[in-house]
Order: C-alpha cells, then sequence, then structure tokens
C-alpha cells in the first residue's frame, strides 16, 4: 500500500517551464509549501528565447548545457494558440503583441510570465539556480519518511545550499539535451556541424552549401529558412516518401535538394549518401531531435534513462517504488502540452495531500510491464515509449484526479492544424481553412467558451 502522506508536504519543483509552472500552481491550490528551482533568470523553460549557444560543443554532449533554450529566432508555434493554454488561463490574443493563430515564440513566453503572475507563483521561484543533486534520504522502504535532499547552486555568487524536501516534482524538459546519429566519420569532419540546439539564425550559413539532417518539423522549418540564405542545403531523409508540402517547397526552391541518409563523412568535407549521391559541404545541422536527461537525479537505480525510456514510470508521471514522493511532470510527447501538464499537476498534488492513492507497487509495475510489451508488440521502438499521440488516453488520465477531458473544439484544431501542415508547409500558419464546417463549429464553441474563463477569471 502507498503510505499515507501528511496534509501539507513541502515540495521541490525542479523548473520553471510550463511543466513545471502550473504543477507549482496546483500544488499551492492544494495547500502544499513549493519551492521551485529554475536554472534562469526568467520563467518560460524552453521558451525563454536566448541568443547565445553552447560554443564549447556544438553537438550537445557536454552535460550539463549551459544553454537550456532550443528554440531559434524565427520559430512559430506548430499549433494554435486557441488549443494551447491552460483550463482556466485561456491564450488570448492581445492588443499590441503578436495577435497571429500561429504566433512566434516570444508569444507564448509572455502567456507564461503572465499566468505566472496572475497565480502568484513568482514569490515560489528561486532564479538563477541550477540543481546539480537530488537524492534519497532513507529508503523506499521506509515508507512516509523518506525524503529527499537537493544540493543547488546559486549562479551569480555560487553559493551551495542543501535542503532536504518531503517530495520532489522534476519539470525540467525534454527538448534541450542533442539526440545524436552515428554516422560514420563525425570525428574526423572537419568542417562545421552543430545541432538543432545551437541554430538560431540563418546568417552564418549565407552562400555555404549545408547539408540538415532529418526532416521532421525543425528540420522542415530550418532547411526552409536556410534555403534563403545558403548557396544549397540538401536535407538527408531516412526516406524519399516526404509529405505533400515539403514535396511543394523542395519544387520551388531551385537550391533544396533531397537525399536519403547519410553514408558517411570523410575528411576533404565531402558527404556521401546510401543512394550513392554525394555533395562537398561547409556545414551539417543535426535536426535528429533531443534525448530526456536527468543527469542530476540519483535514484539508487530505481529510475533510469533507457535509450529515451524513462522508467519505470506509472502513467509517464510515477516511479512505482519511490511514489508519489518523487513525480514527473512533462515526460510525454505528441500530446496537446498545456492541459495534460496541468492534469499531472493536479494528480500529483492531490495524492501528496491524501485525497486520492496511488495502486500498490506492484499493481503499477505490472502496469508498466504491460504498457512496455503493447509497445513491442505495436513494433514501437524504446525510443518512443512517451510518445503518445492518442487523445482519448490524455481523458482516461484526467479520469485519475478528476480533470476535465479535452473539448472537442480543441481536438478539431489540433488534427486540422497537423493535416494543414503536411500538405501547406509554406503556409498553413498564415492560411487556415475557414470553409470547413468542422472548423467552424470548433471556432464558435472556443470562442463562447474562452469568453466564460476570461470573463471568470476578470471577475
Amino acid at each position: 500500500m502507498i503510505p499515507e502522506i501528511k496534509q501539507s508536504t513541502y515540495v521541490c519543483v525542479i523548473g520553471a517551464g510550463p511543466s513545471g509552472l502550473v504543477a507549482a500552481r496546483e500544488l499551492k491550490k492544494e495547500g502544499h509549501a513549493v519551492v521551485v528551482l529554475e536554472q534562469n533568470h526568467d520563467v518560460g523553460g524552453q521558451w525563454l528565447y536566448d541568443p547565445r549557444v553552447d560554443e564549447e560543443d556544438a553537438l550537445g554532449r557536454v552535460t550539463p548545457l549551459k544553454v537550456h533554450s532550443s528554440v531559434y529566432a524565427s520559430l512559430r508555434l506548430i499549433s494554435p494558440r486557441e488549443t494551447m493554454g491552460f483550463s482556466d488561463f485561456p491564450f488570448l490574443t492581445r492588443k499590441g503583441s503578436d495577435m497571429r493563430r500561429f504566433p512566434g515564440h516570444r508569444e507564448l513566453f509572455l502567456y507564461l510570465r503572465e499566468f505566472c503572475q496572475w497565480f502568484g507563483l513568482r514569490e515560489l521561484i528561486r532564479f538563477n539556480t541550477r540543481v546539480d543533486y537530488v537524492g534519497m534520504v532513507g529508503s523506499a522502504e521506509s515508507g512516509d519518511k523518506m525524503k529527499w535532499i537537493v544540493r543547488s547552486k546559486e549562479k551569480k555568487c555560487g553559493k551551495v545550499m542543501e535542503e532536504i524536501f518531503d517530495a520532489v516534482v522534476v519539470a525540467t524538459g525534454h527538448y534541450s539535451q542533442p539526440r545524436m546519429p552515428n554516422i560514420k566519420g563525425m570525428d574526423v569532419w572537419t568542417r562545421k556541424q552543430i545541432h538543432s540546439h545551437v541554430y538560431r539564425v540563418p546568417e552564418p550559413h549565407r552562400d555555404e552549401v549545408v547539408v540538415v539532417v532529418g526532416s521532421s518539423l525543425s528540420g522542415q522549418d530550418i532547411s526552409l529558412e536556410l534555403a534563403t540564405v545558403a548557396k544549397e542545403v540538401h536535407i538527408s531523409s531516412k526516406s524519399l516518401e516526404i509529405t505533400e508540402g515539403l514535396s511543394k517547397v523542395i519544387s520551388k526552391y531551385q537550391n533544396l535538394h533531397l537525399h536519403l541518409q547519410i553514408e558517411s563523412l570523410c575528411e576533404d568535407g565531402q558527404v556521401l549518401f546510401v543512394d550513392g549521391s554525394s555533395v562537398i559541404a561547409d556545414s551539417i545541422i543535426y535536426c535528429t531531435g533531443y534525448s530526456y536527461s536527468l543527469p542530476f537525479l540519483d535514484t539508487k537505480g530505481m529510475v533510469v534513462v533507457d535509450d529515451d525510456r524513462v522508467g519505470p514510470l506509472y502513467e509517464h508521471t510515477f516511479p512505482p517504488l519511490l511514489a508519489p514522493s518523487l513525480s514527473f511532470v512533462g515526460i510525454p510527447r505528441k500530446i496537446i502540452g498545456f492541459p495534460f501538464f496541468e492534469s499531472q499537476g493536479k494528480w500529483i498534488a492531490q495524492l501528496l495531500s491524501g485525497k486520492r492513492t496511488l495502486p500498490s507497487p506492484d499493481d503499477m509495475m505490472k502496469a508498466i510491464e504491460e504498457f512496455y510489451q503493447s509497445r513491442e508488440i505495436a513494433a514501437i521502438p524504446k525510443h518512443r515509449t512517451h510518445d503518445i499521440a492518442n487523445f482519448e488516453y490524455t481523458d482516461m488520465y484526467g479520469d485519475n484526479c478528476g480533470f476535465p477531458h479535452l473539448e472537442e473544439w480543441r481536438k478539431i484544431l489540433c488534427i486540422s492544424a497537423v493535416r494543414n501542415g503536411i500538405t501547406n508547409l509554406e503556409t498553413y500558419r498564415d492560411q487556415w481553412d475557414y470553409d470547413n464546417e468542422l472548423l467552424q463549429v470548433a471556432y464558435q464553441s472556443h470562442h463562447f467558451t474562452q469568453l466564460d474563463k476570461a470573463n471568470g477569471a476578470a471577475l
């Protein structure tokens, strides 16, 4: 049985990005004492744009990274703003700001800062404070006596602090630590290689021949931007069966080319592709995604990162032997993030106050093993363990803590944005199909829902 937790718990939340902020809000609402440790000077996490890059290792192999954000200057949301936002704090347009349906990254940062201010969260946050170590005090068998030691360092003055908490919520995100491919010759290729984590603007690549590895969202975005300044851009993709939108873009730009994967890299600057073609390139940009990284966490092997599977975690949130005193918010991918993070924070807060209980550790582990088996049967690779892409799952997850199901209009807008992005890569953010009857219903429903919430907040 899960031990009963005291009504008010001293909780450390690591990270003041979207997941950390909403977790802190839910914990505060539930009456817990909360401290948020944030390594940067402001809230926002990934959405706090930083023009600096990790110059010591442009491939992001250093740990910990000095720069957290992977946002590039021109980045815009890939989902309409209406689908984002927390349940009681809609992501509305504001006069004098970026009022586009798919705004730039700064607009979302400003939204998060307003959320923080509205709910009085800033007073809970220690900025410029990096967490170096989180470990158990006691053992998992000690039940409600188990606590957590958190060692942090204040960046400016170098002051080191050690504190004991009843519970820790890890909300550090997963779009910072580059996931690198293993390509023959990477270590001997003497020209410029960077990961998209350190890409900010296209100008450094003016008149260059650039190879972009990866044809997913960031690879498409960056390739399209580079095509306006580079001599040639060569996209290396796992398959030549690309989306209609990317195909249209390649046919439009004469300096944009598509290849299969890279076979090897040569010292003289040659990039050899598996189809036998080759180019002599000035730069390679790896748009190959990100890995989960928890270098500060010491659980004596009870939570590990194995090929980007963080676990074992019950419902992507709770390690069976350590829950609910240790939990994770923001691990799942391919979801409508903000409301899901909110439901995670709510469930954690209710568990820590004793309002709800988890299954036994054995039952949680059994559920995890069944989930892993289902992924294997579906031939889903381990590093995709936390890819959800399922509205039903997010709704069922919310049932654990009384969080409302996703509104139908939100689902419709999300699906429509994905489809438009596949077919109209260059234009989908600025040209919207208003003639679609489902979209009209969705927007009408959204309009009145958001007005009600906005009016309620004003009261």
